[in-house]
């Protein structure tokens, strides 16, 4: 296996091939460094990088593996990290001027279990101003994180940063947060798998302050569902400290093929015809497959959502904000009206808003009594370029989910024409697509039935998503080897030396 191919692995095969001896964690985390360093100045992927650091654990981990004592199967996978989650002894600066210079003194739970079974964090990943910005990672600190891609275009959102590390080969994981769509929008845009699970899925202790009620959750995004799955399993599970994490019980899936409500529009919020066509082919190939799929309207009262959706947010950066002097000459201009709308609103506003969303958890539940899955797009506008801000329709299919606990998945989409441009640019290989929202019951056992595999990821790529749905896994038929086949292990988007789509901009050098 040369250094080349080693940073193009997912996480399960370098798990496979470290506990076959065919490699070690200091040869991989070396290529990926060292593959990090070509492209990192393109994207600008990393807010803080750790790698002498990451190193020195690749080489501990390594010698855990030759004495037969690795602490996990993964011990020794490289990753990055959000940085708006605490890793000890690294800068934890949200993005934002207000709190550069500042350095975690202990980890986030999250991080501190996947410390516990080995992993080796990389560093820390650009993040949008107090994960707060409007479908970009742009700030004055540090600048703009572009598409592996189309480097002209965005990664999305807050979460953009470690989009950008996974979908051009630094790291086969990300660990991220998801607020508002924050990973599911940079995986819909940079052909990754994203998962905003259940609230309480994964606890979260020694954090950040909390601006986002109990909205945000940490958890993972990847090259693969498998490798998605692998990295929820590390993180999830209860803390007595996080009392939301025992309320997430896992309970048997159905025992059929699903009932899928497929949903194209949000009320009278745009969508563009691109992303409308490729979610059209994923629920055409869903209902091949055996499942019942069945247009319909969104299952919540939309207005409700959007009226009551910007408070929470700007009522929370308003009081973040408080007692640091001098905060307006150095943040994003679109954050003095965001505070002073926060600022305006009362106790009572909030209180609203809040059984605002309880009411529509309660119109989810209704629709999940006869439906197993929401499918919808992830976005409702295709990627635009890196230094803007989001068309207002980009954002209108994700907060539902944050916003009622329920857990989401955004999968990649059927790819565009070749050649097809969104505004001045042209377009990434995946449309944002395939945004799952299953029912807020969680399930620890496989549903029978077809195998869903609307996006052609893997043939088992519906293995668990938040132990959510779980379909029976199915043996992959072997097929004679063509240029653009996936390497062993996981699935990489069909680019660069190993099948880059002809007519497409993607640059070679960006992407695995």
């Amino acid at each position: 296996m040369t250094s080349t191919e080693l940073w193009r692995r997912s996480a399960r095969a370098l798990a496979s091939a470290y506990a076959e001896g065919s490699t070690t964690p200091a040869e991989v985390v070396g290529s990926v460094i060292e593959h990090a360093a070509r492209v990192d100045g393109r994207l600008n992927v990393f807010a803080h990088r750790a790698f002498d650091a990451a190193r020195a654990q690749a080489e501990q981990s390594t010698l855990r593996w030759r004495r037969g004592e690795p602490l996990s199967p993964y011990d020794g996978v490289p990753l990055t990290v959000k940085d708006n989650i605490p890793v000890a002894g690294m800068p934890c600066e949200w993005g934002s001027r207000v709190f550069e210079g500042r350095v975690a003194p202990r980890d986030e739970l999250c991080v501190a279990r996947l410390r516990e079974r080995g992993w080796v964090v990389l560093g820390k990943t650009n993040v949008s101003e107090f994960t707060l910005g409007r479908g970009n990672v742009s700030t004055r600190l540090h600048g703009t994180t572009r598409n592996p891609w189309d480097p002209a275009l965005t990664t999305g959102a807050s979460t953009g940063g470690g989009a950008a590390a996974v979908a051009s080969g630094v790291g086969p994981v990300a660990l991220g947060t998801d607020g508002g769509g924050s990973i599911r929008w940079p995986a819909g845009y940079c052909g990754l798998v994203g998962l905003k699970p259940s609230v309480g899925r994964v606890p979260r202790v020694d954090g950040l302050p909390v601006v986002l009620h109990d909205f945000e959750v940490a958890a993972p995004l990847a090259r693969s569902v498998a490798d998605v799955e692998a990295l929820l399993d590390a993180i999830a599970g209860p803390d007595p400290r996080d009392r939301a994490s025992h309320l997430t019980p896992a309970a048997a899936g159905p025992d059929r093929s699903l009932r899928i409500r497929y949903v194209p529009q949000f009320g009278e919020h745009p969508v563009d015809p691109e992303i409308t066509a490729s979610v059209g082919v994923v629920a055409d190939r869903l209902r091949a497959l055996g499942h019942q799929v069945d247009a319909g309207p969104a299952p919540h009262d939309v207005a409700t959502f959007d009226a009551h959706w910007p408070t929470v947010g700007t009522a929370g950066l308003a009081w973040l904000l408080r007692g640091h002097d001098g905060w307006r000459d150095i943040v994003a201009d679109i954050y003095p009206p965001m505070v002073a709308h926060g600022e305006s609103l009362s106790a009572v506003d909030y209180v609203a808003a809040l059984t605002a969303f309880r009411g529509l958890y309660l119109e989810l539940a209704d629709c999940f009594r006869t439906t197993d899955l929401l499918l919808t797009p992830v976005a409702g506008a295709m990627p635009w370029p890196a230094d803007r801000l989001a068309p207002p329709h980009q954002r209108v299919f994700t907060g539902i989910a944050n916003a009622t606990g329920v857990p989401a998945i955004s999968l990649p989409g059927p790819r565009r024409r070749p050649g097809c441009r969104s505004g001045s640019s042209s377009s990434p290989r995946s449309a944002p697509t395939g945004c799952c929202c299953a029912s807020p019951r969680s399930t620890s056992r496989p549903t029978r039935g077809p195998t869903a595999d609307p996006s052609r990821h893997r043939r088992t790529h519906h293995d668990r998503s938040d132990r959510l749905i779980r379909h029976r896994r199915t043996r992959r038929r072997r097929r004679p080897h063509r240029r653009a086949a996936p390497p062993r292990g996981g699935h990489h988007p069909p680019a660069g030396p190993r099948g880059q789509n002809r007519g497409q901009r993607a640059d070679r050098r960006l992407l695995p």
